[in-house]
């Protein structure tokens, strides 16, 4: 086995010097032998990015620190995707492209120092030329393994493989302040056969979110064959969540045994008109969430990003189903509990011409908070905020409730809006605040009166 100790390329532990030089060394020596394991000892290095090679292992013995600069001059302007669209980004805090057999490994920590990047995006982004470097970033790699580290304080997303295939991540934590800006935990991204477990996240955004490019990415690569499990998640705001970014498509997903606390939203999937891609064949199960805004949330109106204000996103009148309509479909809820929600049980709102369909909520158990916070579930015009509401269904076809209580709710506890096929079955309500209706079913359409009103 070959091993290269940075030290005997010139870093030295514990001081101010950056060893950005001698990583690099050993990974060059490491890539001229075919191959090999890239050893950081114990101690504190400070380094700009790192570009890893084919065949390499980076390995972080107990104790070892890799500590990166927040000068943007350490880190080259390479292009790579941000938000879904191709562009020239700052590189990575660890960065590789075209790579094979790459590995992140061992007990030490990568701390990103995200502070400076954070408040030039809160407070003088004019002085962010390129978008800020991820912590980790793999673009068109395969057989990737990233286990045991430790992650923290990243300047965006931490975990970002994009375009990749055969990605193993396991058993990492990764800590950024819940304040802090974009700063998701791992962000598999247009990536096939990824498989995600035995991880702590705890950020300022979404802890893991499953994305596939937007409408102006030009290569339609979907994000599909992805595996979630046995994971703790803190904060942030989505436990996981898939979109906006989908206009490659997502499917083949399964998330189980995971853990939720006071991640805003438990399982969320956004799109909106103009985006495209399908959704499809989700399972999801086993999971716990702890005082959250809403548990599920599947929205076809939703308006973050670019262009999202436009009429064409908002409007609920029916538009023609073109290859700009996103679908969401085949998604599967089961044994899920749910403690101290907040503003609703669920939302689930398609598109006026394209229903939300074939959705199934099978063994969900769902308390509302007694104290409240009233909430918006989805990012969505014309939703207000809401408080202990059941579940709000809208524009949905073929949706089935089986064994699903919810507590302590307010109004009914499904509430369904252009509703069609939607089954509720050995369902129940109870400790309402009042005597209430378990289903209430409406079927509405926008006036013109309504629309102008959003328009202003």
């Amino acid at each position: 086995m070959h091993f290269y100790n940075i030290t005997d390329f010139g870093a030295r532990r514990d001081s101010t010097e950056p060893v950005t030089e001698a990583i690099a060394a050993a990974i060059a020596a490491a890539s001229e032998a075919g191959g090999g394991t890239v050893y950081i000892p114990a101690g504190t290095y400070h380094t700009g990015a790192i570009l890893l090679k084919d065949h390499i292992e980076l390995h972080l013995s107990p104790g070892a620190v890799l500590s990166f600069s927040s000068n943007p001059e350490d880190y080259p302007v390479v292009e790579s995707r941000w938000e879904g669209v191709l562009q020239e980004v700052h590189a990575s805090c660890i960065y590789g492209k075209g790579l094979e057999n790459v590995s992140i490994t061992g007990s030490g920590t990568l701390n990103g120092n995200g502070q400076p990047w954070w408040d030039k995006k809160r407070n003088r982004p004019e002085e962010l030329r390129y978008p800020r470097p991820k912590l980790i970033s793999l673009d068109h790699c395969s057989r990737i393994t990233i286990k045991d580290v430790t992650l923290k304080n990243s300047p965006s997303w931490t975990v970002n493989p994009i375009c990749c295939s055969n990605v193993t991540i396991d058993n990492i934590s990764i800590l950024n302040p819940a304040d802090s800006p974009n700063t998701d935990g791992i962000d598999p991204e247009s990536c096939s056969h990824v498989r995600i477990s035995n991880c702590h996240i705890d950020v300022g955004d979404d802890c893991i979110a499953i994305k596939a490019g937007t409408e102006d990415t030009v290569e339609r690569i979907p994000c599909e064959n992805i595996t979630i499990t046995n994971c703790t998640m803190v904060h942030g705001h989505g436990g996981v969540v898939m979109g906006s970014e989908m206009s490659g498509d997502i499917r083949n997903v399964t998330i189980s045994n995971c853990i939720f606390k006071q991640t805003d939203r438990g399982i969320r999937l956004k799109s909106r008109r103009g985006r495209g891609g399908i959704v499809e064949d989700i399972r999801i199960s086993n999971i716990v969430m702890e005082d959250v805004i809403c548990p599920f949330i599947l929205n076809l109106y939703y308006f973050c990003g670019p262009r999202g204000k436009d009429k064409y996103v908002w409007d609920k009148h029916p538009y023609p189903v073109t290859d700009e309509t996103p679908a969401f479909r085949r998604i599967h809820f089961a044994n899920i509990t749910a403690r101290n929600v907040h503003a609703a049980a669920g939302f689930i709102y398609g598109l006026a011409e394209q229903y939300i369909s074939e959705i199934t909520f099978s063994d969900i158990d769902i308390s509302m908070a007694k104290n409240a916070i009233p909430g918006r579930p989805a990012m969505m015009s014309g939703i207000q905020d809401m408080k202990n509401r059941g579940f709000y269904l809208g524009n949905v076809r073929d949706v089935g409730f089986r064994q699903v209580t919810v507590e302590n709710h307010e109004g009914p506890a499904f509430y369904i809006e252009n509703g069609e096929a939607v089954e509720v079955m050995q369902c129940r309500s109870r400790n309402t605040r009042r005597a209430e209706t378990l289903v209430e079913r409406v079927t509405m359409a926008p006036s013109d009166e309504d629309l102008s009103e959003q328009e202003a």
